[in-house]
């Protein structure tokens, strides 16, 4: 299985919460791990976030982003351009997504046409997971929590 992660999804495997697990046994399921490359800011964002709350420690918080930076070159990283942000454009309008995850949208359906291949995109935003499974890619977990 080919797997596009968001960062929905990305951050569940460095900090323990609701998902994690699966998200830990897809990725070591997945043939290829791609994202785009905007999910290395927003994982890093989300770290600090857990951190800034409370979620995690700071040196917990700081540990993951150590991983989640070592992982990263490991990851297919989807690069952006303007056919790729016109098109997360246009996906954002028709699915009422919000930027980031129409980039994502975008990026997945970019690297499945590459491929010819579906792929699974695993997220945990409902919007996104729905507007995965209307343009034909495979929404992962099955069922939206």
């Amino acid at each position: 299985m080919i797997v596009y992660l968001d960062a929905s999804a990305l951050v569940k495997r460095y900090v323990a919460e609701a998902g994690s697990p699966q998200v830990e046994a897809l990725i070591n399921e997945a043939q290829a791990i791609g994202t785009a490359v905007i999910s290395r800011a927003e994982v890093a964002a989300a770290l600090a976030r857990a951190a800034r709350i409370g979620l995690v420690t700071h040196e917990a918080g700081a540990k993951a982003l150590q991983a989640f930076n070592a992982d990263w070159e490991h990851l297919v990283r989807l690069q952006l351009g303007e056919p790729l942000v016109a098109r997360a454009a246009a996906l954002a309008w028709e699915h009422g997504l919000r930027g980031y995850d129409s980039v994502h949208l975008a990026s997945a359906l970019a690297w499945s046409e590459s491929l010819g291949e579906t792929v699974a995109v695993a997220t945990y935003d409902r919007e996104l997971w729905r507007s995965a499974q209307a343009s034909g890619l495979s929404a992962w977990p099955a069922a939206m929590p």
